[in-house]
């Protein structure tokens, strides 16, 4: 062990570290938990608390928040189908039915364990192979973020349930609500209606709040919800030693994808956790497990969400580029403590660099800990009766959104996403296929506007560039196995019906 990495391990195990660190934890869980309230607006209330003290105890509680709300964000998205975060919406593709079936327990556990996996794997790629990464990052040009935006629309397939047409439908209303406020290459106004307010487009934090949990409370209102606590006498199924090593190569794949993600500026947990799940849907010998409450692909989606973690901070350290809202406040952060990220990063100040890596393990050590012990306490938000449960969801959904900018517009989107979340249920469109599109619209249309401004309206450069191509040629063969399994269920559906007849 080189004498960097034992002074940084030396620093993270300090006593203060380790209780800023704990605290830091306990704090993301909360704000993860909460819908609407970040781990952005976790971190932006710790900073001005760090200064003066030492970096890599203020970096332990940064990363403690930081890595708590990722994870704590999909507990309420398991127990009652309200994300406490953007980054734990695939965490609805299988956590509310897995409590619904009575195995709150086993997908806490899973959820916690997975998150753990994905966020260590992401810490050891960030200590061994960092530089390297960051510089293979900086070949991702426009083309290449289109290329990767288009794959990650494939995805609608795979979150589409039962009918791949209303996918298809959900996806597009998606496309057109990210469509609105200013174009992103000219600037001119777009279904703003004269609002000032829409000229910035739809927050999607309000939106997801809405669409999953206001829906929510309107299906149970209405008493056409299933009853959860007639489940609560099965909620100590837990999760198997046989769960895991079943998917040791799922959760090996997803942290992998998480990580990479991560790498990669301006995509994030919520896309990661899509990838993920889709790949682990794709891989299964039997997807019709899936959507019903399948621990499988609740293992992808969390791995891949904490992995994004350590992966994010790979070009943040070391080419001083933040991916997302919460590394660019990371980003503030390193300068308040006069250290300037970079190359000269790793050689001026490596022992405080690997002290900060050596946190941020602790902090998954830490969430292993608190979020094992949570799994026993959290089902028990099951047994409150929902006519006191949902009011405190409804409650908790109009501060969150308040929150985000002190904005009761927010709150307005919040509501009229609900009633669309519920007008969706109704006609059975799925709900994961438009927070995908509303996600991923933004990264292709700008990217691909910026491509055709780089090769002057042609369309070569997506092929002429080997990354892009590569992407892209797995885009459409992902596109053309998708068709093709449609035909298949297509004719076969008309064979049974000759048959029939």
């Amino acid at each position: 062990m080189s004498p960097e990495i034992l002074a940084g391990l030396l620093f993270a195990l300090a006593p203060a570290a380790l209780l800023a660190n704990l605290a830091g934890v306990a704090l993301g869980i909360v704000f993860g938990a909460l819908p609407g309230l970040t781990a952005t607006m976790g971190l932006a209330l710790l900073i001005p608390l760090t200064f003066g003290i030492p970096p890599v105890v203020a970096f332990s509680a940064l990363l403690g928040v930081y890595v708590g709300a990722v994870y704590a964000g999909s507990i309420t998205a398991i127990l009652v189908g309200t994300p406490g975060t953007a980054a734990a919406a695939a965490a609805l593709l299988e956590g509310p039915a897995m409590t619904k079936n009575g195995e709150a327990k086993k997908a806490l556990t899973m959820t916690t364990v997975a998150s753990v996996i994905g966020g260590i794997f992401s810490c050891v790629v960030l200590i061994l192979v960092s530089p390297q990464l960051a510089k293979f990052a900086l070949t991702f040009g426009p083309p290449e973020y289109f290329a990767l935006a288009l794959f990650g629309l494939s995805i609608v397939a795979g979150v589409s349930g039962k009918s791949l047409l209303k996918g298809v439908i959900a996806g597009l209303i998606g496309l057109f609500i990210a469509s609105i406020g200013l174009d992103p290459v000219k600037g001119t106004e777009r279904f703003t209606f004269g609002s000032v307010d829409l000229l910035n487009g739809i927050n999607v934090v309000p939106a997801l709040v809405g669409l999953f949990a206001i829906s929510e409370v309107l299906t149970r209102v209405e008493g056409k919800g299933e009853q959860l606590r007639s489940k609560i006498g099965s909620t100590s199924i837990g999760l198997k030693i046989s769960d895991l090593k079943r998917n040791w190569f799922n959760l090996l794949r997803s942290s992998v994808i998480g990580t990479f993600i991560g790498i990669i500026p301006a995509t994030g947990s919520g896309v990661a956790s899509f990838v993920a799940y889709n790949e682990a849907k794709r891989a299964s010998k039997d997807k019709t497990k899936f959507g019903k409450g399948n621990v499988d692909g609740l293992a992808a989606t969390e791995s891949a969400n904490s992995a994004v973690t350590g992966g994010a901070l790979v070009p943040l350290l070391t080419l001083g580029i933040p991916g997302d809202v919460i590394t660019a406040v990371m980003l503030g952060a390193l300068m308040i403590q006069g250290l300037t990220p970079g190359p000269m990063l790793f050689t001026t100040n490596a022992d405080v660099i690997y002290g900060i890596f050596m946190a941020l393990i602790v902090a998954n050590i830490f969430m292993l800990v608190l979020g094992l012990g949570a799994t026993k306490i959290f089902p028990k938000l099951l047994r409150i009766p929902e006519g006191i449960l949902m009011p405190v969801i409804v409650v908790l959904c109009v501060l969150g959104s308040y929150a985000i900018a002190n904005s009761m517009f927010d709150v307005m989107i919040m509501l009229i996403f609900g009633l669309l979340g519920y007008v969706m249920l109704k006609v059975e469109l799925p709900l994961a296929p438009l927070l995908l599109a509303m996600i991923l619209a933004p990264i292709a249309e700008t990217n691909f506007r910026r491509s055709m401004l780089l090769s002057q309206e042609s369309l070569s450069i997506f092929f002429t560039r080997p990354v892009s191509a590569v992407i892209l040629i797995i885009t459409i063969l992902v596109f053309g196995k998708i068709i093709f399994n449609e035909f298949k269920k297509y004719t076969l559906a008309r064979k049974l019906e000759k048959e029939s007849d």
